[in-house]
Order: structure tokens, then C-alpha cells, then sequence
């Protein structure tokens, strides 16, 4: 069957014909994109068509699609077995490869980045006796409930519902603050710091587009919190294992970090890890109640520890930074070239191409994005075989299995879409 009759039939099936809904292209007046096999760096729609793929699943696939070792890694584990609901010795390798690699003292497997954010406001609240949780603007930590919020009016407010069927006093247990605003930080603290159970924070923002923490405010993130009895909850699920082997490293004493993405090798995961007085607090050892049929599945343990096998490899992330520094060098010679109001922010293998003149520090610059220049971007990369997030606050996510000759197709592809989707030449410059 051709895309178009796979999106007919999604249509019939799903709501708005998709499974999550960025999938849906709608931000980039779209239409899914049905892929039937990728390879490498490639993914390849029902219509047979190929294209440069720097999604990546959004960020598990740091090793490519259909790495070799995963791919035999997964059918050996799937002859002994796809589901046990026990504990198995999987769990416990891919346990201790990730407890090495990080510091973290005990975790609990889950199967998603949504439910080990979950989790962890859960046991910070139950460690604290506290209700509040501190978040920040643009930060995206999964579709719990609580999570889904947005700030309302002043610097420091709690939320306000940001979907329907979050009831408002669910969305007013989370204060939603600007991310990278040091001062915001410290004025709640100064008022509501012993009703403060937890702040959470992606180390770097990755839902928003890549936006950088300031050395201030990562600072503030490791005194602040603490000093009021808070914990700080690091979401690593993007950046855990993808920036270097193991945690990013920016905030090294939180309390409790999630993970997910890379550590599953392409397969549904997350994981909650901590200090054992901590995380000795779930059940069954203690009263926070958590529990998941297919947490710890041995198809998804295999998966992982062959990934880390491969990126333990020294090489790996050099590799990748490099392929990245290369791609972040060359779009910002496009927008030179083209004098167009963009510029590009790395972090790792992170990258994201911004069409606003200079780097944003938070969701409010960011969000000031020229996003149907995005669009037509989009729409002109995809014509010419490369595929990116269809938004313009994904992530790009660069992986190993890129090839220096993939980095200047893509560059060449930018030059020209750059060209045919700008209204007009202003001078963009980049960050490094």
C-alpha cells in the first residue's frame, strides 16, 4: 500500500490519523509520512522514497536504525522469551551498566520518559510531605497530568491547565517558571520555598528546540532547591547517554534522575534513579506505589545493553561530535551565504536551526520563531531527501551511523531550501 492509502486508512483508525501528534506534519502544513524500513541514516516511506533521517525516533537512535548488534541482540532474547512479568537477568545487566556508568545508587526500570517523570514527582512529594512542584517554561517532561502546564500571568505563577481533561487543581499543584531566569528561581523560593517539593529541569532544553543552560542558572538549580529542602530532579531522558556515556554532567548532585531513549536502544524504556534512602521509598520496600506489566521486558534490557556495548566504544562520541560540529559549520555558512534570520545552537549531537536572528535563552524567545518560515524549510528539505522534526522545536538528533558525505548532502540541501523558503535576506549569525 502507497502512503496515501496508509494515511486514508490511519485515518479511519487513529485520531488525526497518527499515534503521537507531531507525527501528523500539521505544524508544517503536512501530511504523515508512513515509513515501512529504515537502515542507517535512512528511513524509507511506502511510496519507496529515501530520505536522510535526522529524527531519529527523536533521540533514541544514537547507533542508527537497525544497528547490527541490536538487531541480533533483540532476536536472541526474543527466542527465550518477549514478556516474563519477573525479574530477569537482563534487568539486572542493563541495571548495573547504567548505575556504573552514572553514579546513580538504585533504579527502577519503567517503559516510558512519561512514566519515570511520573514516578519521581510522586516519591518527591512523598520524601518531602511537600505538594508543589517547580517547572520551567518549554521544559517537556511527558503527559502526566500535572506536567501539562503553562505559566500564567507574573514571573513566578502556578499553572494553569494546558489540555483539556486536566482538572485545574491538578495543573495548580506545578509553578511554571522561565527557564535560564535565575532571579524568577529565587523570588518563588524567597515566597513559596517550604511548600516546594521538587524542581524538575531538563539539564538542556530539547523541547523547545536545543536551548542551553547558563552556567547562573544551573548554579541556582544545585544551591536553591536544596537549601529549601527541595529535590531536584535532573530529566536526562534526551540527554542521558546521548552527550557522553552516561548523565550529561550538568547537574551532577540531583536527587533523582529520569532517563529513557538511548538506554533502550530504539525499544520503549525509562528509568528512576537515585539515592538509596530515596528510592528505597517505593514499594515494595516502601509507601510510593508504582508498578508496570512490561516494566524491565527482556526484549527492551537486550536492546539496551547492546547499544551501550557499542557506544562504550571510545570512538562513538567523538565520532558524533564531530559529524555534528560539521553539520552545525555548515548551516551557519548557509545562513551567512543566504543573509537569512536564523541561527544554530548545538549541544552534542543535539542541533536545532533557529529562524530567529539570535540563540533564545527561553520558551518566550524561542517561541518567537518565524515558524512558517520553518515550515516552507521543512517542506523544502523534505523534497530534497531530508527528513527533520516537522516542528520547529524539535530537536535535530545527528547519530553515529552518519557519514561526513551525509553532513555536506544536508548542508547543500539547506543552501538551497534556505533559499527558496526565506522571504527575504536579514543577516542570521549562529552559537557555538
Amino acid at each position: 500500500m502507497d502512503n496515501a492509502g496508509l494515511r486514508e486508512q490511519a485515518r479511519t483508525l487513529f485520531p488525526g490519523g497518527v499515534s503521537s501528534p507531531v507525527r501528523s506534519f500539521r505544524s508544517v502544513g503536512g501530511e504523515p509520512i508512513p515509513i515501512v524500513r529504515a537502515a542507517g541514516a535512512r528511513v524509507y516511506d511506502a511510496d519507496g522514497r529515501e530520505y536522510l533521517d535526522y529524527v531519529a525516533a527523536y533521540g533514541p537512535l544514537i547507533l542508527g536504525h537497525a544497528h547490527p548488534a541490536i538487531v541480533a541482540a533483540l532476536a536472541e532474547a526474543a527466542a527465550r522469551g518477549t514478556a516474563f512479568g519477573a525479574l530477569s537477568p537482563g534487568e539486572v545487566e542493563l541495571g548495573q551498566r547504567i548505575c556504573a556508568a552514572t553514579g546513580l545508587e538504585r533504579m527502577r526500570f519503567v517503559n516510558s520518559g512519561t512514566e519515570a517523570t511520573m514516578t519521581a514527582l510522586r516519591l518527591a512529594r512523598a520524601a518531602t510531605g511537600r505538594d508543589l512542584i517547580v517547572k520551567f517554561e518549554g521544559c517537556y517532561h511527558g503527559h502526566a497530568d500535572g506536567l501539562l502546564v503553562k505559566a500564567g500571568s507574573g514571573i513566578a505563577t502556578l499553572g494553569l491547565s494546558d489540555s483539556a481533561g486536566v482538572p485545574a487543581a491538578v495543573a495548580a499543584g506545578t509553578a511554571v517558571l522561565p527557564y535560564n531566569d535565575v532571579s524568577a528561581l529565587e523570588t518563588w523560593f524567597g515566597q513559596h520555598g517550604a511548600e516546594t517539593a521538587a524542581v524538575i529541569v531538563e539539564p538542556v532544553a530539547g523541547n523547545m528546540g536545543v536551548v542551553a543552560p547558563d552556567d547562573a542558572f544551573l548554579e541556582a538549580l544545585e544551591t536553591l532547591p536544596r537549601a529549601n529542602g527541595a529535590i531536584v530532579i535532573a530529566d536526562e531522558v534526551i540527554t542521558g547517554f546521548r552527550l557522553r556515556y552516561g548523565l550529561s554532567g550538568l547537574l551532577p548532585n540531583a536527587d533523582l534522575v529520569c532517563l529513557g531513549k538511548v538506554i533502550g536502544g530504539g525499544l520503549p524504556v525509562g528509568a528512576l534513579g537515585g539515592r538509596t534512602e530515596l528510592m528505597g521509598q517505593l514499594a515494595p520496600e516502601g509507601p510510593v506505589y508504582q508498578a508496570g506489566t512490561l516494566s524491565g521486558n527482556p526484549l527492551v534490557m537486550a536492546a539496551g545493553s547492546a547499544a551501550l556495548d557499542a557506544l562504550q566504544d571510545g570512538n562513538a562520541y567523538a565520532r558524533i561530535d564531530e559529524l555534528a560540529r560539521h553539520l552545525e559549520n555548515g548551516l551557519a555558512a548557509a545562513v551567512r551565504r543566504g543573509q537569512v534570520d536564523a541561527c544554530v545552537v548545538r549541544s552534542g549531537s543535539l542541533l536545532s536551526l533557529f529562524f530567529r536572528g539570535e540563540p533564545p535563552r527561553n520558551y518566550a524567545e524561542a517561541s518567537s520563531c518565524d515558524t512558517q518560515t520553518f515550515a516552507r524549510f521543512h517542506r523544502a528539505m523534505l523534497d530534497r531527501g531530508v527528513m527533520l522534526a516537522p516542528s520547529q522545536y524539535e530537536a535535530w538528533f545527528v547519530s553515529v551511523a552518519h557519514s561526513e558525505a551525509d553532513i555536506d548532502l544536508t548542508v547543500r540541501a539547506a543552501h538551497e531550501a534556505l533559499r527558496e523558503a526565506s522571504p527575504g535576506p536579514i543577516a542570521g549569525r549562529r552559537v557555538g
